[in-house]
């Protein structure tokens, strides 16, 4: 039998292991309260200048695009720098990166300082900016689209495994992975990338003020650095923040105390409210290149992308 001693001792530790988890929850949502405070005030700031970064593949994913709108919208930001450093990414992804930049810039000042690669779906993101800043040895324009898939029928033949298909049409799937393409479906697909083609072109020569003739010249799919690039009239400048501060100054009358604060995406918060992100995972394990290699691979559709291979 337990003794009245006993229960009176277990009952002691029940009760202090049932205060150390209640002190836990009540921490746990004092943070995840204090989270959102600090996201919902965060946002109200003084005047100032807006620094965003469009980095990595660009997708077009909601939480840049709902980014750019709320700076868009926030009255206390006078200015925007606009930090590059993006080989592309998706054709679609990309149009609408460009259009959410393009009417921020139409509600104030833009300007892209691009970093060490602004190339492709990169170099379309900085078109939509007032001004164009880079690097001297900054890569950037890689003007063209790209469609790439795996075509996989001699391996297949290799190992005995042949693919049926029933469809619809003779071009529904097409190309296949399956089967050499066909003239008809490498037709097809050609007409659109060169309608993707001609709409990025459109792009460079209207926001660049420069005759198709002279676009169609530079759109060879060919990266240039910087130096390169301001001469034939694809950037504006070269430098960094400091020049792209002057012009803002020069030309916006965007007054240079203005500090310049960061805006990022809004957080996801985590079954506690705290944020934990598998990306600050990865960063931790020095795996940021894995990522984005797998996010590479994950890429479907009509590409603006500089070597998309690596």
């Amino acid at each position: 039998m337990i003794s009245e001693a006993e229960l009176i001792v277990d009952r002691r530790r029940l009760r202090r292991k049932l205060t150390l988890w209640r002190i836990l929850a009540v921490v746990l949502a004092i943070a995840a309260i204090a989270a959102l405070v600090w996201e919902a005030g965060g946002r109200k700031r003084a005047d100032h200048v807006a620094r965003i970064s469009i980095s990595g593949l660009i997708t077009g994913d909601q939480k840049t695009l709902d980014l750019l709108k709320e700076v868009r919208e926030a009255n206390q930001v006078k200015g925007v720098l606009l930090r590059i450093d993006s080989p592309g990414g998706t054709t679609a992804g990309s149009e609408a990166v460009y259009e959410q930049v393009l009417a921020m810039a139409s509600k104030k000042p833009v300007v892209a300082v691009m970093d060490t690669v602004a190339a492709s779906g990169g170099y379309i993101t900085a078109l939509a900016a007032d001004r164009i800043v880079a690097r001297g040895n900054t890569i950037t324009g890689s003007i063209g689209v790209i469609f790439s898939f795996p075509e996989v029928s001699r391996l297949l033949d290799m190992v005995g495994v042949r693919m049926e298909e029933l469809k619809s049409g003779d071009m529904k799937a097409e190309p296949s992975p399956y089967r050499p393409v066909s003239e008809k479906a490498r037709a097809v697909s050609m007409e659109m990338v060169d309608d993707g083609f001609q709409w990025f072109m459109g792009l460079v020569a209207e926001r660049r003020g420069l005759p198709m003739e002279r676009v169609r010249e530079l759109s060879d799919g060919r990266v240039y650095t910087g130096r390169q690039a301001v001469k034939v009239k694809l950037i504006d400048e070269i430098g960094g923040e400091a020049e792209a501060r002057s012009w803002l100054l020069a030309e916006k009358s965007v007054p240079a105390a203005l500090p310049v604060e960061d805006w990022e995406p809004r957080r996801d918060p985590g079954a506690t409210g705290l944020g934990f992100a598998s990306g600050w995972a990865l960063r931790a394990l020095g795996l940021e290149g894995f990522q984005e290699t797998a996010e590479r691979a994950q890429l479907d559709g009509l590409l603006v992308l500089w070597h998309p291979a690596q």
